[in-house]
């Protein structure tokens, strides 16, 4: 039972097309690649973070 409820929750193609549709709905084409950037640079920080706390233990 815990198999069938698993494949329910998987994306597929399909489901990444109409993900990327209505990103691009909601925020237009100017304005995703500011988001994209602000997230890769938060991405960044916290690994610099996580590093930097690694070395401190």
């Amino acid at each position: 039972m815990k198999y069938l409820s698993t494949l329910q929750l998987a994306i597929g193609p399909m489901q990444i097309v109409l993900i990327v549709l209505v990103v691009l709905l909601l925020f237009g084409g100017k304005k995703i690649p500011e988001l994209m950037r602000g997230l890769g640079s938060g991405i960044k920080e916290f690994k610099e973070a996580s590093k930097d706390d690694d070395l401190k233990k």
